[in-house]
């Protein structure tokens, strides 16, 4: 028997005593090595998708396109693990990968890639792909084939323990879940990005010595080379689809339970991060000898949780944010665990391990495809989440038990419930009158309820899924649907109220503006509509506005970033010049359509509204402004790059002297005000703030409180706002440093505001 190295196998018996200490140490090193590239491969997903998401408004879909990239730099990696270990044996695979680590090694620090600097007003999500391969392409497939060449150089190895090497998929997938977690907790609030980036670097360098290591021992410690008719049968086609499939769904899923959570709080690596280390984490659970929670349990668990999904995901706001956020990652997880624990129990031999891992990273990349670049622009809705679930019930053992007969048997009532339905509202146009909602929130109960008692019946549970879905998705009691569409920047809904007198426009679960369309009578309401919602006559922004306006003896250029509605434009006075300034052109669209909302049309028809991000734009604007409105938001989240010092920089360079920034910081999630008087503080401006209290009454006069921080370069630019009522000195405090582009704590925000801190 020869060695790797051509070299008698007998000779590793006059090697040195270290190497026998090292070769019965192997299981761990390699182990080791594993777990240090997942955490240098996980630890860049979340810190490089920082560093780009001021480039793009600080939308959700920023990580979903990311993941998308890190799904394909995967299949790459794997790709190139494949064929590496089929050409060559371990010793030269491992000159070969040495040589590829070295070459990235080269390429260091991170950072983003030339040509890159403005987003495209169109092809975002490809331009984004693109900057992704260009910066971090490389170093992510270097990292990405570790993971299958060690397992393959332990397999070939002789290795006592070498029999199943997939338990050291484990392992790496332990290094991914302690990467992820200690990023929003342990890595962002402390090191600046540049930190980041030079700490990342140094584990690089410690991770090519440690692959230098065992790759040594995989050649000299008596490691065989397999002979191709040993690998074992060759998979067919079904067992090849069926590892695309098992993994495609949980990473579709990934993409879409993540921007459903990110949608309403903030798109950053504190909420990326936790549905992807879970993710991973059902790797470890399930990718082992005796997995921590048995298959056959999770498949009886995953109907108790798929439940209460059915009946909530499309159907209703997110009130109760935690507890959605909880019951969403519980569906997710056992979902993935489910899948993830039927493709390892159709695990080919570890002969064909590079193959396996190949077909579910190609898996992973038809889910992220599918959910981060298909659905956004195939669907007006979130509805790939769904669809993700209900696939996910046809592919786990059961649905089809007794064929396709027998499964429509089982599932045809609850399909033709869905069809009935879905003809009654889309066809019919059947609504339901506010009074309805009781009995709408009856009927999806009594279809949960009926669903747990078929929780053995997996096609029956299927049709009755699909009811759910459809009927939650279809009629929220008390609006009626005017319009929904989807842009990058996530889903917009119009409605009018059930009564039919105010239209409202949401965007994912918050209203972003509200206007009085007709009277109690019945009767279109004629001329100047009233700004609603956090705009009215008399509330935070109006005092903010007036008081700016009272300081200068009027006003002359004013910008506003944040379109929504156009219910600021109402603010305007004769005389002045007002700018708007917004990122999704869907927004841009639905103001000025007349048939729409009427702000924009009766208030300020020739009114410039500047596309792009305000960042960017506002700061090349030629002009300067008197005062600047900050209203952005992606549903209730403020992006974080229009928060920071360089933002606030760019910000005066267009204030005039004596100028005043209003910012609209109103979120339920996250405390901002201390971050802004932090901001304020740094760059030496006076801040007041007031949180709007005299706003309680919502469904009937569509009034809703602010919280508005309002900057100045000093106290005599606010005129006589530090004297109204409701306005207090915003003081910075010692426990909250001012965020920046390389520096921001989300985490603790949200605590702050939890915890009334």
């Amino acid at each position: 028997m020869a060695s790797l190295d051509g070299l008698p196998a007998a000779s590793a018996q006059r090697r040195p005593r270290i190497w026998s200490l090292a070769w019965a140490a192997a299981p761990g090193l390699f182990a080791a090595s594993l777990f240090l590239s997942a955490l240098l491969l996980f630890a860049v997903q979340p810190m490089f998708t920082k560093m780009v998401l001021p480039k793009l408004g600080g939308s959700p879909s920023v990580w979903s396109v990311a993941m998308v990239a890190f799904q394909s730099f995967l299949f790459v990696g794997y790709l190139y693990a494949h064929v590496l270990t089929r050409a060559l044996p371990p010793a030269r695979s491992a000159l070969v990968h040495l040589a590829f680590l070295g070459t990235v090694a080269a390429m260091l620090p991170l950072g983003i890639a030339a040509g890159f600097d403005v987003p495209p007003s169109d092809g975002v999500m490809l331009w984004l792909v693109g900057l992704f391969a260009a910066s971090i392409g490389l170093p992510f497939v270097a990292l990405a084939a570790t993971a299958p060449l060690l397992q393959s150089w332990f397999a070939s190895s002789g290795h006592p323990r070498s029999a199943n090497p997939y338990v050291l998929y484990a392992a790496s997938n332990l290094g991914s879940f302690c990467a992820l977690l200690a990023y929003p907790f342990f890595i962002e609030p402390f090191l600046p990005l540049r930190a980041q980036t030079m700490l990342w670097a140094a584990g690089f360098s410690m991770l090519a010595i440690a692959i230098g290591v065992v790759a040594c021992l995989a050649a000299f410690n008596g490691a065989t080379v397999r002979a191709v008719a040993d690998r074992g049968p060759r998979p067919s086609a079904p067992q090849r689809l069926s590892w695309t499939v098992l993994t495609a769904i949980p990473a579709g899923l990934a993409i879409a339970v993540t921007a459903y959570i990110a949608t309403d709080i903030a798109s950053a690596p504190f909420i990326w991060v936790v549905p992807l280390a879970l993710y991973l984490l059902t790797f470890v659970a399930v990718f082992r000898e005796r997995p921590w929670i048995s298959h056959e349990w999770v498949l009886r668990l995953l109907p108790y949780v798929i439940a209460p999904l059915a009946i909530s995901i499309l159907g209703g706001g997110k009130a109760h944010w935690l507890a959605t956020i909880v019951l969403n990652l519980a569906g997710f997880v056992l979902i993935a665990l489910a899948c993830h624990g039927e493709a390892y129990r159709r695990r080919p031999q570890p002969e064909r391990l590079t193959e396996f891992y190949l077909w579910t990273s190609f898996g992973g990349v038809v889910g992220g495809i599918l959910a981060g670049l298909i659905a956004p622009h195939v669907f007006n809705n979130i509805y790939e989440y769904p669809i993700l679930i209900c696939a996910a019930l046809l592919a786990l053992p059961g649905a089809f038990d007794g064929g396709w007969r027998a499964f429509l048997r089982g599932a045809g009532p609850g399909l033709i419930a869905a069809a009935l339905a879905a003809v009654l509202r889309l066809w019919f146009g059947l609504q339901l009158p506010l009074s309805a909602e009781l009995w709408l929130m009856i009927g999806l109960v009594a279809i949960a309820a009926v669903m747990l008692l078929q929780a053995r019946q997996p096609a029956r549970y299927f049709g009755l899924c699909v009811l759910a879905f459809t009927v939650s998705g279809l009629w929220q009691a008390g609006v009626t649907q005017v319009q929904t569409v989807r842009s990058f920047f996530g889903v917009h809904q119009v409605v009018d109220t059930a009564d039919g007198t105010h239209r409202l426009l949401f965007h994912g679960t918050t209203v972003h503006g509200a206007e009085r369309v007709r009277t109690a009578s019945g009767q279109p309401v004629e001329g100047r509509p009233e700004p609603l919602t956090y705009y009215y006559f008399g509330g935070p922004l109006s005092d903010a506005i007036a008081a700016a306006r009272q300081a200068r003896g009027g006003l002359g250029n004013v910008a506003a970033v944040g379109l929504g509605t156009g219910s600021l434009a109402c603010h305007k006075r004769d005389g002045e010049r007002w700018t708007f300034f917004e990122i999704d052109p869907e927004v841009i669209r639905i103001a000025r359509d007349e048939r729409i909302f009427w702000f924009l049309s009766q208030c300020a028809p020739d009114v410039p509204v500047v596309p792009g991000d305000a960042r960017l734009t506002l700061a090349a604007s030629p002009g300067q402004y008197d005062l600047i409105v900050l209203d952005a938001f992606s549903s209730d989240a403020i992006p974080v790059h229009l928060l920071t010092r360089e933002a606030f920089a760019g910000y005066l360079s267009r204030l005039a002297p004596n100028g005043v920034i209003a910012v609209h910081i109103s979120n339920q999630h996250m405390e901002l005000r201390s971050v802004v008087a932090a901001v304020a503080a740094a760059e030496g401006l006076v801040a007041y703030a007031k949180l709007d209290g005299d706003a309680n009454e919502f469904v009937r006069d569509y009034r809703a409180n602010a919280e508005v921080i309002v900057l100045a370069r000093s106290r005599a630019d606010l005129g006589d706002l530090p004297m109204r009522p409701g306005w207090e000195r915003a003081v910075p405090r010692a426990d909250v440093r001012a965020w920046s582009d390389d520096y921001s704590d989300l985490l603790r925000a949200i605590l702050r505001k939890k915890f009334n801190q």
